[in-house]
């Protein structure tokens, strides 16, 4: 009988070789690696901490804990000895607040990653290390499928994500659990086990437990990821030609909406016209993913009849948190206005001097002061129609500003009990004022989203 061969563990040239994928990094560089105990994030802890020591930096381990499960606290206290004894750094963010009853999982991973981002952005670290391996690659595949994901959704999950302050790395995304496993071994380091991992009721883990039998059948963890690299491939493909689409079809307007050529958006192949919508009604939207593929296709067929059939016979749609109206432009065509959808904006907020945030998703706001000093009679909100009706009837010549309705109703305004403030999109300031109030210092569109997209990115 032939010896067992045993898992092979990652060595530090192998890590050497995954880093280099994701690269170029600075000199000395700080990376962060997020680490909840189990022995996917510590395997990665320690060969990131190996790497970066190499490359003369330093390495700090982020745990999240959440406050749903009383064993949480103790587990990132364990990680944290763990990790002191080998000299890493480590520190504990904790969601606090009150969690919301529905929909939580969901809350969590993005209460997660928010933390996380907030915390790099913080210390200044550019490079977030995720220890997604190749069954989650797997795995994710398999959920895209079962929600009938196109072509973007079956890439399942890329190696690099660029943020506005940071990239997202998953070095490990072609590597099996069982290596990561095989390397803390070698390195005597025990891990945690969530049992979460256990639990039924997440559609991952009754997806997971099928992988025997799929494996049985010859359909293996390695197959689904590589199957999820070639969609990949085509996906990175269509987004370039998607971009060529829009900058031919689409124009983006400082006030946050964006209008679209029909002619132009309908000229191309359909999964190609079909990808520039999606990536407008991000970039409007401010959803961090796409429409669900039904949707965005029937909103597509909507569109297209609209464009050969006349705009009277099509009231619009919503969609991505957008609302979407069909014009007809100078040369008898049809077009499109894109714009954000009134009822998903912010509730009214109180402002203070030294603000620097995201409204909205869309526009970023700065308020004049180098001391916080709040003003509680002061709210910050969308402008509104009845805002708009009270504006005019004070200045009436900011009728005269060449914007559609439903995007003025859509823009940040400062209110006090005296009325309308400050528009600085409609560049409105109420001079003078009859109390002490705050003043913008920068009102600028910054989607989340960019209309390019920063592309779907594979490590080679």
């Amino acid at each position: 009988m032939a010896p067992e061969m045993k898992t092979k563990p990652i060595d530090d040239a192998e890590m050497a070789h995954l880093m280099a994928a994701l690269g170029p990094f600075e000199k000395n560089p700080h990376i962060a690696v997020a680490v909840s105990g189990g022995a996917d994030s510590m395997a990665l802890t320690l060969l990131a901490d190996a790497w970066a020591q190499q490359q003369g930096g330093k390495v700090t381990a982020l745990s999240v804990d959440h406050g749903l499960r009383p064993a949480a606290a103790g587990e990132a206290q364990q990680v944290g000895h763990w990790l002191a004894a080998r000299g890493i750094d480590h520190r504990v963010l904790r969601w606090t607040g009150e969690k919301p009853k529905a929909g939580l999982q969901a809350a969590a991973r993005a209460a997660r990653f928010d933390l996380l981002a907030q915390w790099c952005r913080s210390a200044g670290v550019l490079h977030l290390l995720l220890a997604h391996h190749i069954e989650d690659q797997a795995e994710t595949f398999l959920l895209r499928l079962n929600r009938d994901s196109g072509i973007d959704g079956l890439a399942a999950m890329a190696s690099i994500v660029e943020k506005a302050d940071m990239r997202l790395l998953r070095p490990l995304l072609g590597v099996a659990k069982a290596r990561l496993c095989a390397t803390l071994n070698a390195a005597a380091q025990p891990w945690l086990e969530d049992p979460s991992n256990e639990n039924r009721a997440f559609e991952r883990v009754r997806i997971r437990k099928t992988f025997p039998d799929l494996a049985a059948a010859g359909i293996t963890a390695q197959g689904l990821a590589e199957t999820a690299r070639r969609m990949a491939r085509a996906r990175i493909a269509f987004e370039a030609a998607a971009s060529e689409l829009l900058a031919l079809c689409c124009t983006v307007d400082p006030t946050g909406y964006a209008h679209i050529n029909g002619a132009g958006l309908f000229s191309g192949p359909e999964e190609i016209s079909l990808r520039a919508l999606s990536r407008t009604l991000m970039c409007i939207g401010g959803d961090d993913y796409p429409p669900r593929l039904k949707k965005l296709e029937h909103l597509h067929e909507k569109m297209k009849a609209a464009c050969r059939e006349g705009t009277t016979g099509w009231k619009g749609a919503t969609l991505g948190r957008c609302r979407i109206l069909a014009l007809a432009n100078t040369k008898g065509g049809t077009g499109f206005l894109i714009c954000r959808e009134s009822r998903f904006l912010p509730a009214p907020m109180s402002v203070q001097t030294a603000m620097d945030f995201d409204w909205d998703r869309r526009f970023l706001l700065r308020f004049q002061g180098e001391k916080i000093i709040p003003y509680q009679h002061v709210s910050l909100q969308a402008l509104g129609d009845k805002g708009w009706s009270i504006l005019v009837a004070k200045v009436p010549e900011i009728r005269k500003i060449n914007m559609p309705a439903q995007v003025r109703a859509t823009l940040p305004a400062l209110l006090d009990a005296d009325g309308i403030i400050a528009v600085p999109h409609l560049n409105y300031c109420r001079v003078p004022m009859d109390r002490p109030a705050p003043a913008f210092s920068r009102a600028v569109f910054h989607p989340r989203q960019s209309l390019s997209g920063t592309g779907f990115l594979v490590a080679q």
